[in-house]
């Protein structure tokens, strides 16, 4: 068709077209390579190709949704096979079927033969003509006794030039002639010779009516696009689980499962193929492009996991999390997505193990869930360490300079003419120059501009490693000589505790993200003024780092139902959630009538408290209920049971019936359920049972849990049978999410920071009040001076306990919480107070979790990675399971 014409019908109909034009002697692997663009890229909806030469190869290089021609196998096959509303058909092929119908030529019963047409054109209307009732032959204009063939049909259709040698008086003088060669792909043909014999073609209409059905072709693309941009039911195929018992190990189970190809579990939840970019076979990251697609969506119920003050014992929120989306997706047949954090390298290798979750509750594979992931820890690292560079090398450099080569260095002559980077124009709008030509600075304004002014020692900014290394607690940076005796004491965090980690896990997007990283607070300059990443000109690069990382990680669970792993360790140290991103994300893809469930850190004293009071601030998401994680064990030991020995054998208390110590250590589960009452949201327990625990220590949990406001308490058995074992959970989440949602904060932002800090130690931790170090107290000044005091808080505090002593168990009251140190992290969005003696830098124990982990040079199979520490739900497998030793190795 001619293009021109097709540019003005699309211009006609609201469509824009992009004319490519390529070398007449471009190869097929140069047009291939074009097409595939063209593919891939979303603001294209149709490609039609006008080629001298085109094969099958060049031809079926266009996407079948794009292909509004007709021309790929794909198309055409639906066609044959009777799909045609599925596909496109050739636009010739239907303007001959068409026109004929507009001759009132009845093409039923009649002899059609169709000439000098060549692959899809032919092919199409030989299928389109048959499907009519007609009889169809074809030949080539080389045919032997070509004569006798063109007299016997009753409609002749051309598909090509006609030779000049051969005559229309071959034709029968009643057949019809329709010519539709000048419509063949590719085909650049000059005026049609045998003039005389026009008033046998009664087919010139065919063109422009191609034309029309080309764009009818590309309406229809369209719309299908937008249909497929449109919310989705899921068309989920759940992985069937054959549970054993005894239950084997957690690695054993994970490669015994099959997972699902992560693009195929993709689209059964309704993801768009450019929304994913695949990592291997099983992991994906998602675009945040399906935010905008899907903003009309609305949201899915949004349930928190938390726990009660974690013990060596273990309570198992992961396993829960797992368990219970399994049961709601798989046994249920409500969509539902988990909400995962990424695990650190450092308690993998150190003290801790997996953190997949466990038994039949677990995403799958592990070991790729465990170790490295998609690389978003070390994307943090990266950028982290490169501002703390940035950070003493700007020190280095305006101790040892002058004004002026520090401005021919920092604003460069470059052919004789300087020019501002555009992060520079924020740094001089920050303090107030407005001039935009790097000449016109005056002397003061440049030294204004070049000189920070760093106080080496108000540098708030440590490095981090992904490695638990107490060794790095306290450091000395500088100390070579081409330092020139810039040295000064610092220190490592672990990776997960970076205030570019709490970023990403409370943005929104990506230009949020930006922003937020250039407002981190590196240090203060000599005035008291804060100094930020973007005066060191370092937030482009910063977000350059994290690009890949501000993506949520979609894999499986052991029944292939969704998972998001996405950022957010160490509640202890950090704020301790997922992703605002991943949970945004999963509400909108899992429906109105879906849950995400979403996992906090620890107990809900620190992850709880941190997910109402910062992350929901962050995200304007208003959570519908709290599924509180308790077990027996755990509950034992909050009630005075002995304290667990590494390496001994545990206690007759806690492998046989006590009732008494059940009940006094339910006051935990009690100030749990309260600290979630007082953000007025529906409680439910999930006693995560094991082998050993009595039913009269079970019902007594969930009668206390009960009297004590839970909406409902259950037991759970997923770790032994997966989804089936928690499907109890998942009636008793439906139903608290129906309830009203009285949703609020604990604090106002407007508060004093000591007053937030006051209120947390008082409601949450049931101090009698807080004593604030004269380090603490002068921070607490110089924020609220430097105009941060309306941030929340992100108390740094132990998890092993609601006071800041990790030995005291159950509810301790009248304590006085000391607060050694503040820091604020501004780019996150928090002020971070220290609880006594809090690290944030774990150590290695005596024999790490490292002793076990190996690698089989054959198989390339990872061994002992996923031992747990505390592997106490090993006792839940059955009457079978032989006596095994429990490790416990108390931090």
């Amino acid at each position: 068709p001619d293009v021109g014409n097709n540019q003005k019908l699309c211009r006609e109909i609201g469509l824009n077209v992009i004319h490519i034009c390529l070398p007449r002697d471009s190869s097929d692997e140069e047009i291939i390579d074009e097409i595939l663009k063209l593919n891939e890229d979303p603001k294209v909806r149709a490609i039609t190709l006008h080629l001298s030469s085109p094969n099958s190869k060049v031809l079926n290089a266009v996407t079948p949704e794009k292909d509004v021609d007709g021309i790929t196998d794909t198309n055409l096959g639906k066609l044959v096979r009777g799909d045609a509303c599925e596909s496109f058909v050739s636009p010739a092929a239907q303007a001959v079927i068409e026109l004929l119908g507009k001759l009132e030529t009845r093409v039923d019963g009649k002899k059609v033969l169709i000439v000098g047409a060549y692959g899809t054109l032919e092919a199409a209307l030989q299928c389109l003509l048959q499907r009519n009732g007609a009889m169809t032959a074809s030949c080539q204009w080389q045919a032997q006794h070509l004569q006798t063939k063109l007299f016997q049909p009753d409609i002749v259709v051309i598909g090509s030039p006609k030779p000049e040698e051969i005559p229309f008086n071959y034709i029968e003088t009643s057949a019809t002639v329709i010519s539709c060669f000048h419509m063949h792909l590719g085909k650049h043909n000059p005026a049609y010779q045998d003039l005389q014999y026009r008033d046998k073609l009664v087919g010139e209409d065919v063109g422009p009516l191609a034309a029309a059905l080309q764009m009818q072709n590309v309406v229809k693309c369209s719309k299908q696009w937008i249909q497929a941009q449109q919310y989705k039911r899921w068309n989920l195929r759940c992985l069937k689980l054959q549970p054993l018992s005894p239950v084997p190990s957690d690695i054993e189970i994970s490669r015994a499962q099959s997972p699902k190809a992560v693009d195929v579990l993709a689209k059964e939840i309704g993801l768009l193929a450019d929304e994913i970019e695949i990592y291997g076979r099983t992991k994906a990251k998602v675009r945040l492009s399906l935010l905008e697609r899907l903003k009309e969506q609305p949201d899915g119920k949004y349930i928190l996991v938390a726990g009660i003050t974690p013990t060596p014992l273990g309570e198992g929120k992961s396993t829960v999390t797992v368990g219970l989306a399994q049961a709601l997706t798989a046994h249920t047949r409500v969509n539902s997505f988990a909400c995962l954090r990424q695990p650190s390298q450092g308690p993998t290798f150190g003290v801790k193990g997996g953190a997949a979750g466990g038994g039949y509750a677990q995403v799958i594979p592990m070991e790729e869930f465990n170790l490295h992931l998609t690389g978003d820890i070390h994307a943090i690292t990266a950028a982290n360490n490169l501002l703390a560079a940035a950070i003493d090398a700007r020190v280095l450099h305006e101790g040892t300079q002058s004004d002026k080569a520090l401005y021919n260095r920092l604003v460069p002559s470059i052919n004789g003419r300087r020019e501002f980077s555009a992060i520079q124009f924020s740094r001089l709008k920050r303090i107030g120059i407005n001039k935009t030509d790097p000449e016109m600075l005056t002397v003061d304004e440049i030294s204004k501009f070049v000189r920070l002014n760093i106080d080496p020692s108000t540098i708030t900014w440590q490095r981090v490693l992904d490695t638990n290394d107490r060794f790095l607690r306290k450091i000395t940076v500088g100390q070579a000589k081409t330092e020139k005796g810039f040295f000064r004491q610092a220190q490592f965090d672990i990776a997960v505790a970076s205030e570019i980690m709490a970023i990403l896990a409370l943005t929104d997007s990506l230009a949020d993200m930006k922003e937020r990283l250039g407002r981190m607070v590196v240090a203060s300059d000599k005035d008291g003024q804060p100094v930020t990443a973007e005066d060191l000109g370092v937030t482009g690069a910063l977000a350059v780092l994290m690009k890949d990382a501000i993506k949520p990680t979609l894999m499986q669970t052991l029944e292939g139902t969704p998972v998001f792993v996405h950022a957010g360790p160490f509640a202890n140290i950090a704020h301790g959630n997922s992703s605002v991103l991943a949970d945004k994300i999963a509400l909108k893809l899992v429906g109105e009538e879906g849950f995400v469930v979403t996992e906090a850190g620890f107990g809900a004293d620190i992850g709880m408290e941190k997910f109402f009071n910062i992350k929901c601030r962050a995200s304007g998401l208003v959570p519908n209920v709290v599924v509180l994680v308790a077990t027996v064990r755990a509950l034992k030991m909050h009630g005075g049971g002995p304290n667990v020995t590494a390496g001994a054998p545990l206690s007759k208390e806690y492998t046989e019936e006590n009732l008494q110590l059940v009940a006094d250590g339910c006051c935990n589960l009690q100030k749990q359920i309260q600290i979630a009452h007082l953000y007025g949201v529906p409680v439910v327990v999930a006693l995560n049972v094991f082998k050993t625990d009595s039913p009269a220590e079970i019902d007594l949990v969930c009668k206390i849990a009960k009297e004590s406001g839970a909406f409902d308490a259950v037991s759970s058995n997923h770790w032994a049978l997966g989804g089936r074992g928690a499907v109890d959970l998942a009636r008793a989440v439906k139903g608290a999410s129906s309830q009203k949602s009285n949703f609020r904060f604990l604090y106002s932002l407007e508060l004093p920071i000591v007053e937030k800090i006051r209120i947390i130690a008082q409601k949450i931790y049931g101090a009698q009040d807080i004593e604030l170090s004269p380090t603490a107290q002068s921070k607490i000044d110089l924020y609220s001076c430097q105009g941060f005091g309306n941030l929340p808080i992100c108390m740094a505090k132990t998890h092993l306990s609601l006071s800041h002593q990790p030995e005291k168990k159950g509810v301790p009251t009248g304590f006085i919480l000391p607060i050694s140190d503040v820091r604020a992290s501004i780019g996150a969005g928090f002020i971070y107070p220290l609880v006594g003696t809090m690290s944030t830098m774990p150590g290695l124990p005596t024999r790490p979790c490292f002793y076990d982990i190996d690698l089989d040079p054959v198989t390339e199979q990872v061994k002992g990675l996923f031992k747990k520490v505390v592997s106490m739900q090993r006792l839940n497998a059955g009457p079978s399971l032989p006596p095994r030793r429990i490790r416990v190795i108390l931090n």
